[in-house]
């Protein structure tokens, strides 16, 4: 529907333009202009890498894993939580792993019976932290275990092996050309490609094109050059 009623479409990786293509809107309404939520993560990078979280939480560069989790279909099924959290438990025993954990996650942690039994081996779950703060543990840290869409994304612009724990992406070009895997939540595949990205073994990717920082100013010169 917004596909429709939009005279404007902007489009942030090459699946956008077949997806539009297929729904038959009008090539003259779509632009490839990249990835606007890269310009918020270029935009304050600099500022991000005078956060003191690493020191804070006595961590060094490239020596942890950082991990996010709070998808509905990972966190409110005590099967599923338990597998991925045991996994992950696994995955610690060779790194540390720290976990600023989502409230809804923790909430699901001690509804089921978790809570004391989710740390433990190199296992930390904290409070959640403010974006700068997490975005400099992001940049630091050897690899990232998550079910975030847009960790996905900043993962692939960083460099930074992403192991995604959902059975699907809806940011394919994170997968077919950046750091991204998906390994559903079999917890065998999870902590195996975990280990194997801890041995240097993690996907190669690259960044797609217009992934820049300079998407909002190709936005801005469009709606410039269109618009009466």
């Amino acid at each position: 529907m917004t596909d429709r009623l939009s005279d404007f479409l902007f489009v942030s990786e090459p699946s956008g333009l077949a997806n539009l293509k297929a729904e038959g809107v009008s090539d003259e309404k779509v632009f490839y202009t990249g990835n606007i939520m890269i310009d918020s993560l270029v935009s304050n990078l600099e500022v991000a890498n005078k956060s003191d979280i690493l020191k804070r939480l006595g961590f060094k560069r490239k020596e942890y894993i950082a991990m996010t989790m709070h998808r509905p279909a990972n966190v409110d099924n005590p099967d599923i939580l338990k597998s991925i959290i045991g996994a992950v438990q696994k995955i610690s025993k060779r790194m540390p792993v720290v976990f600023p954990c989502h409230p809804r996650t923790q909430n699901r942690l001690e509804e089921f019976g978790l809570s004391q039994t989710s740390e433990g081996a190199g296992l930390r779950i904290i409070e959640p932290l403010g974006y700068l703060d997490f975005l400099k543990l992001q940049t630091e840290s050897r690899l990232v275990l998550t079910d975030s869409g847009g960790i996905q994304e900043e993962t692939t612009y960083l460099q930074i092996p992403c192991v995604t724990m959902r059975e699907n992406t809806e940011r394919p070009a994170t997968v077919d050309i950046g750091t991204n895997v998906i390994v559903g939540t079999d917890p065998d595949k999870i902590a195996e490609t975990a280990l194997n990205a801890i041995k240097g073994k993690g996907k190669k990717g690259t960044v797609p094109e217009l992934w820049d920082g300079k998407t909002a100013g190709r936005i801005v010169d469009i709606l410039l050059d269109q618009l009466p």
